[in-house]
């Protein structure tokens, strides 16, 4: 069941049967004036008190009202210090009050707390309230079997932000359409990643793009002949291995005025990655079907396009492919010739991304974009630098580089920017071809190399590479989610478009 959203004004509150949340400032009195009469809000004081309750970040208090005054449960959540406010502990306490409200309740009355003006304004809350609360709820609960577990299994019917001022209303209208979108975005990556790779075939993946298509958003879908007549033979050389056809995804969305700059999203589409010949361990496939999540963000972020009313023309590129070990599966030493003419030398058939993705990003630099970005899992070693709550950027372009930093930043999503240090070049050098799609000799950074790998494919255009090999997938639960995909970048692409 979808969740839905509305906005009232404090005068309007009916929720005596349901479930209030509330933000508290560290340090602070709790702040519930006008929500409690003076005795309740002392005997709110006193319990905070005996709970050690400081209003810390993500820090809860549960309380029963007597009377079931002004709701049956109040929930009051941390936010950390005022003159520290930061968006992302609002983000942790929402998440904290929906898991909290998920046990009891279907409605959730959220009251939008009084924030610095200078640290952010009624949309901005509304909209992080807003996505915190769809990847708080989220679940993948598709193949479970209608079971005890699944039975209980709760989820909101609906959240109402709550505004203090009349004239906020329409601010938090818009923030929660913000909200909503990017909310529906990343849990629709959610579902793309965690999906079975037998049930993400490409020409699956490729299909259910087509169904996104609007008037302002276009669809082209390119099957294994037209990539054979068009020479994309880098993404035709990983898919040998594989029964299952490859395709090539080229969306389009147009605003409804003269586009302001027009963006090219590039997806990595593996949609499982067995490691060709050079295959992995039994542990190293178990988690993946996620190969695909660049893919699945840029279908996801087109699909939110058109809700937003983007001013700028966005365009996708996602090639789609299995990589497997059958018989006539691509070799190390053989050459493939990429769409722009190199010719890549195969060192290691598990460096599968990076190939298909040169294709994808020539056929990208083709399209008279003012910047493109690529989305892709592509190292282990993204991992080993940055962990799993940090993406991997590198660019040839500062300009769009801080850009998209900034976007990140207000998104709440973490990146580091990587330098693309021309002194490992020499190292991908190769013999037979033009380049050589890894480096063997000792101390090269992978997550680099693969960045000056595909610097090769972008003809100079204004160019980020995303290395979400660490951040697409999460091993354990959070209070934002489940394990398993995580719709990461997601928020971030959509703020940077937006702006």
């Amino acid at each position: 069941m979808s969740l839905t959203f509305s906005c009232m004004q404090r005068s309007q509150f009916k929720g005596e049967k349901d479930t209030l949340a509330l933000f508290d400032w560290e340090d602070d009195k709790i702040n519930a004036i006008g929500w409690l009469d003076s005795k309740k809000e002392a005997l709110m004081k006193n319990m905070a008190q005996k709970e050690g309750f400081k209003g810390k970040p993500g820090e809860l208090l549960v309380h029963y009202p007597e009377n079931a005054q002004p709701s049956c449960r109040l929930v009051i959540v941390g936010i950390g210090k005022k003159k520290e406010a930061d968006l992302k502990h609002l983000r942790l306490a929402t998440a904290k009050a929906v898991r909290a409200a998920l046990k009891q309740s279907d409605t959730l009355w959220i009251g939008i707390p009084d924030w610095p003006e200078r640290a952010a304004h009624a949309e901005a809350l509304a909209q992080v309230i807003t996505e915190a609360a769809m990847l708080a709820q989220y679940k993948y609960l598709k193949h479970k079997t209608d079971t005890e577990e699944t039975k209980q299994d709760r989820t909101l019917k609906n959240v109402i932000l709550v505004a203090e001022k009349p004239g906020d209303l329409p601010r938090i209208e818009a923030g929660v359409k913000k909200g909503k979108a990017a909310g529906e975005a990343a849990n629709l990556v959610r579902d793309l990643v965690n999906e079975p790779p037998s049930m993400k075939r490409p020409l699956t993946l490729a299909k259910l793009a087509k169904t996104f298509a609007t008037r302002q958003l276009k669809v082209r879908v390119y099957n294994k002949s037209e990539l054979e007549r068009m020479g994309m033979h880098a993404l035709l050389g990983v898919n040998r291995g594989s029964d299952h056809e490859p395709a090539f995804v080229h969306l389009v969305y147009k605003p409804s005025g003269t586009p302001k700059k027009r963006i090219g999203l590039v997806g990595k589409g593996i949609t499982f990655d067995s490691g060709g010949l050079n295959i992995k361990v039994g542990t190293g496939m178990t988690t993946m079907k996620l190969d695909m999540a660049g893919g699945a963000t840029v279908f996801a972020v087109l699909k939110a396009c058109e809700k937003l009313n983007l001013a700028c023309e966005v365009q996708g590129f996602v090639p789609l492919t299995e990589n497997m070990p059958g018989g006539d599966a691509y070799k190390p030493g053989d050459v493939v010739k990429a769409l722009n003419g190199k010719t890549i030398e195969i060192l290691n058939t598990d460096a599968e991304g990076r190939v298909i993705l040169a294709d994808a990003l020539a056929f990208a630099a083709k399209q008279d974009l003012d910047a493109i970005i690529d989305l892709a899992t592509l190292t282990g070693a993204v991992l080993v630098a940055l962990g799993d709550q940090i993406t991997g950027l590198m660019s040839n372009n500062d300009r769009v580089a801080t850009d998209f930093e900034n976007a990140a930043k207000a998104a709440g999503e973490k990146v580091w920017r990587l330098p693309l240090d021309k002194d490992y070049k020499e190292r991908y050098k190769s013999k037979v071809a033009d380049i050589a799609n890894v480096s063997f000799q000792g101390g090269t950074p992978g997550t680099i190399g693969a960045g000056l790998f595909l610097q090769e494919f972008v003809d100079n255009k204004p160019w980020v590479h995303l290395d979400i090999a660490g951040t697409a997938w999460a091993d354990n639960d959070s209070t934002m989610g489940p394990s398993g995909g995580t719709g990461a970048m997601v928020r971030t692409l959509l703020e940077y478009l937006t702006n």
